[in-house]
This record gives C-alpha cells, sequence and structure tokens, in this order.
C-alpha cells in the first residue's frame, strides 16, 4: 500500500497568517505514528516568487519523507530553483520548465510544470506534452506513475477558478490514454478538495492552505480565509485502486 499526503497552495509570503496556516498543516504531518511514502506540494509555494519566500518554505518543509514540490502561477522558475530545489537558477520564460520526475520506492512522480510566466491560467506546452510522454513511457510499467501539475485541466464549476484553469486538456488526456501505468492525475490551484475523472483516470485537485474557494451555492466569499486548511491522503492498494481522505486541520 502506498499514501501520498497531498499539499497544496501555501502562498508564503513572509507574514504570520500564510505561515501559521501552512506550520499547522507541518505539525499535523509530523505528528502522524505512521508515515506516509511521498509528501507532494502542487505549486503557489510562495506568494511573491521571493528568494525569502522559498528560504522559509525550505526550513518549514523540513519532513522526515519525500517531499515533491512543483511550480504554480505564483511562483518564480529561478527563485524556485534556486531557493527549493537547490539547482542552478535559470531564466524565467518560454522553454524554462521545471519538469522532473522522482522515482521512489513505490511510485514514479512526473511533476510537470503548467506555469505561463506572467499569467495565472496554464498550459503544458509542446515541449513538456513531449517529455512527459517520454518519461512515463521510459518508467515503465512496474511502478504505478502519478502525473502532477498546477492547473486543473478540467472546469470544477468555481467561476474564479474556471477562468484560469489549464487549456489544452484534449492534448493532455490523448498523451495519458497512451500509457495504462498512470494511476491518477494530481493538481492544485483551485483551494479547494475536489475529484473527478480526467482521461479515464482520477483527477484529484489538493486542497488550498493559505486559503478556500467555495462553490458559489455555498453563500461564502469567493476566497475564503476563515475555513481551516486541509490535507488530502491518497492511498493506493495493491490492486492500483485509489482511494483519497480529506481531512481538516483545525
Amino acid at each position: 500500500m502506498l499514501t501520498i499526503a497531498h499539499i497544496s497552495d501555501p502562498h508564503l509570503d513572509g507574514g504570520p497568517r500564510a505561515a501559521e496556516r501552512a506550520a499547522r498543516v507541518v505539525a499535523a504531518l509530523r505528528a502522524m505514528p505512521g508515515p506516509v511514502d511521498a509528501v507532494l506540494l502542487t505549486g503557489d509555494v510562495a506568494d511573491h516568487g521571493a528568494a525569502a519566500e522559498y528560504d522559509e518554505a525550505a526550513k518549514l518543509l523540513d519532513l522526515p519523507y519525500p517531499v515533491l514540490s512543483l511550480p504554480g502561477n505564483h511562483d518564480r522558475r529561478p527563485a524556485f530553483r534556486a531557493h527549493l530545489l537547490g539547482e542552478p537558477a535559470a531564466a524565467d520564460g518560454a522553454g524554462d520548465e521545471i519538469n522532473r520526475v522522482v522515482r521512489t520506492e513505490g511510485a514514479v512522480y512526473v511533476l510537470c510544470d503548467s506555469t505561463l510566466p506572467g499569467r495565472d491560467d496554464g498550459v503544458l506546452t509542446d515541449r513538456t506534452l513531449a517529455w512527459l510522454d517520454t518519461t512515463v513511457a521510459e518508467a515503465g510499467r512496474d511502478l504505478p506513475v502519478f502525473v502532477c501539475f498546477h492547473h486543473p485541466p478540467v472546469r470544477l464549476h468555481l467561476p474564479y477558478v474556471d477562468r484560469i484553469r489549464q487549456s489544452g486538456g484534449e492534448r493532455l488526456a490523448a498523451v495519458l490514454e497512451r500509457h495504462p501505468q498512470v494511476v491518477a492525475v494530481l493538481c492544485g490551484h483551485a483551494h479547494t478538495g475536489a475529484a473527478t475523472i480526467f482521461a479515464g483516470r482520477p483527477l484529484l485537485v489538493g486542497p488550498g492552505i493559505v486559503s478556500t474557494v467555495p462553490l458559489p451555492l455555498e453563500g461564502r466569499p469567493e476566497i475564503d480565509l476563515d475555513l481551516p486548511p486541509m490535507i488530502a491522503f491518497h492511498v493506493l492498494d495493491d490492486e492500483r485502486r485509489l482511494v483519497t481522505h480529506f481531512r481538516v486541520i483545525a
């Protein structure tokens, strides 16, 4: 059995509010008696993309589990690379996507950069889709593969989020359909826990740490700062059946 703790959108900004909420989530992860196989952070680590915000994140995310991070629309690639990943900084432009693959004992995580510098919406570029296709093929079929990025490629019926979602979903679906070893698609950006089907696989949206985006029918603010942060736990059994549990961190 494999368990992933999925968190998203802490938007660390050097202020006390975001820091406290993120620290609360990390404390809950530390306090669990049972280990997780990986902690996945699906973007918007920083609110302004500043080096100090990534330094804060790196200290906070010093956990006894593999921590897998990918960029969101608020992140900036040069500082993300240098201060969170410990890699040489590069330019923040076309062709400089932060695409990485991480293999653990129980799974392969393909971390795709869906960001467009200077924009809030997202896309997987032709370069990233080609890399994704090749990387999943090279991973083989012995281990389950999780494809991860920031922007959801489908409508979530959240007007605020749907305006800035990932476009070109049909191109992504065509790639995934070639690879049965992909067991799920994991993303963030929406500041809400959500689940649907995409390309015949579960598409699971990690809830936001810094805030929540409710459905219009809930009658709450478009961006709700009062609802508590959450963690999603994705549990994959030996038959490659995935179950997700959402936990409120009070």
